[in-house]
C-alpha cells in the first residue's frame, strides 16, 4: 500500500548551493555565538593527547553516571502524514532535511517534552550536557563522511547499518539508499528523533527522492523540485528502519535485551559524537557491544574541539589504551578546520 503526504519545501531558498553553503558553515558562523559548541581550535593548545588521555580517564570515572538517560524505541506512526505535519524542507546534495527555524517556532511543548528547542534557543547553545547534545544541527564532518562512501566505495547492499549519534540521520539515509538491509538510527535526544530524524527518513523514502547520488555526479544533479507537493511514501524503506533515543550504554542495554534483539551490525556511522572525552569509555563500550566481530566503525571529527576538550588524536589514544580496537586515519581534511575520517575494527 503506498501512503500518501504532504510536506512542503522551501521556496525562499536561492539554491542547493545556498543551503549547502549555510550547513557547511561553522555554528560560529551561521549565528551569534554560542557558549558551548563543538567548535575546534589549535590542539597544540592543549597537553598531549597521552596526558590528556590519563586525566579524563579519572574524571570520567567520577561522572559515569552523570548523565544516563533512558533508552526508548520510536514507533513509526501508520499516518505518515503525521510525521511531516508543518515540516518545512530544504535540500542539500539531493536529500530533505526539515528546517530547523520552522521547527523552533512551531513546535508544541508536548513535541518537545524534554524542552531541548527551547532550553537551545534561550542559552544560545548548541550543546548542554546530559540536557542536549547537539542533534537538532547538522554538523559539517556528516558531509566528510558522506563524500567519503563515494570516494571509497562504501558498500552499504544487504549490511546492517547504526547511524548512531544520528541527528538529521543523514548518514543512515544515505546507507538506506545504498540498498541497506537494516538502518537503525540513535540520537541522544527523543525530540531529535521525533522532529528532525524521522521526517528526513520519511521525507527521503518517496519513490521520486529515491535514486542514491554518489560522487560528482551526486554534487552536479539537478535539485528536487522546491514546490509543495505530494510524494508516494515507500513503507518497504521504513520498514528497514528502528528508531531509538537515549544514552548510548542505555540504547545497547535496550537493542541487546528487548523482546525484538538484533544481530550485530555490520558497519556503524557516527559524526562528530567525539567532542566530549566524559563520553569516550560509553562510547567505547557501545561499539564494543554492538559491531560484529567483521564489522566496521566509520567516525568523522574534528581534529580538535575547543571548549569541551574532546579529538579525534584524543580518542585515538583513548582506543589504543582500551587494546580492544585498531584504528586507522582513512582521510585528513584540511580546508578549514581540520578534520579526519577514522575507520575502526576489532583486533584480530
Amino acid at each position: 500500500m503506498d501512503f500518501q503526504f504532504n510536506f512542503a519545501v522551501d521556496e525562499n531558498e536561492n539554491s542547493e548551493a545556498d543551503a549547502h553553503f549555510l550547513l557547511l558553515c561553522s555554528p560560529k558562523d551561521k549565528q551569534e555565538p554560542r557558549e558551548k559548541s563543538r567548535e575546534t581550535a589549535n590542539p597544540a593548545a592543549d597537553s598531549s593527547p597521552r596526558l590528556a588521555a590519563a586525566k579524563h580517564r579519572d574524571e570520567t570515572a567520577s561522572k559515569k553516571n552523570l548523565y544516563v538517560k533512558a533508552a526508548k524505541e520510536h514507533s513509526i506512526p501508520e499516518d505518515l502524514n503525521q510525521v511531516l505535519e508543518n515540516k518545512v524542507m530544504e535540500t542539500v546534495l539531493d536529500l530533505f532535511h526539515v528546517k530547523l527555524s520552522v521547527v523552533e517556532m512551531t513546535c508544541s511543548d508536548d513535541a518537545d517534552s524534554e524542552g531541548i528547542i527551547s532550553k537551545s534557543v534561550s542559552s544560545h547553545s548548541d550543546l548542554i550536557p546530559g540536557v542536549y547534545e547537539g542533534g537538532l544541527k547538522i554538523w559539517e564532518c556528516t558531509f566528510d563522511l558522506m563524500d567519503y562512501f563515494s570516494e571509497a566505495e562504501i558498500e552499504f547492499t544487504n549490511k546492517t547499518v547504526l547511524d548512531l549519534g544520528c541527528g538529521a540521520g543523514l548518514l543512515g539515509i544515505a546507507a538506506l539508499r545504498g540498498e541497506a538491509a537494516r538502518v537503525h538510527f540513535q540520537d541522544y535526544n527523543s525530540t531529535v528523533i521525533d522532529e528532525i530524524t524521522l521526517p528526513n527518513v520519511v521525507a527521503n523514502c518517496t519513490r521520486e527522492g529515491r535514486r542514491m547520488s554518489s560522487g560528482k555526479d551526486r554534487k552536479a544533479s539537478k535539485p528536487p523540485s522546491k514546490r509543495p507537493r505530494k510524494a508516494e511514501g515507500s513503507p518497504d524503506v521504513l520498514n528497514r528502519c528502528r528508531f531509538f533515543s537515549g544514552e548510548w550504554s542505555q540504547v545497547s542495554q535496550l537493542l541487546l535485551n528487548s523482546n525484538k534483539p538484533c544481530s550485530k551490525y555490520d558497519i556503524i556511522l557516527t559524526s562528530e559524537t567525539i567532542y566530549n572525552p566524559d563520553y569516550y569509555s560509553a562510547l567505547h563500550d557501545t561499539l564494543a557491544q554492538l559491531l560484529d566481530r567483521n564489522g566496521r566503525v566509520y567516525l568523522a571529527s574534528k581534529v580538535h574541539y575547543f571548549g569541551v576538550g574532546g579529538g579525534v588524536y584524543l580518542f585515538e589514544k583513548f582506543i589504543e589504551e582500551k587494546n580492544v580496537f585498531r584504528t586507522r586515519m582513512v582521510k585528513t581534511i584540511d580546508q578549514g578546520l581540520q578534520r579526519c575520517i577514522m575507520e575502526i575494527v576489532f583486533k584480530n
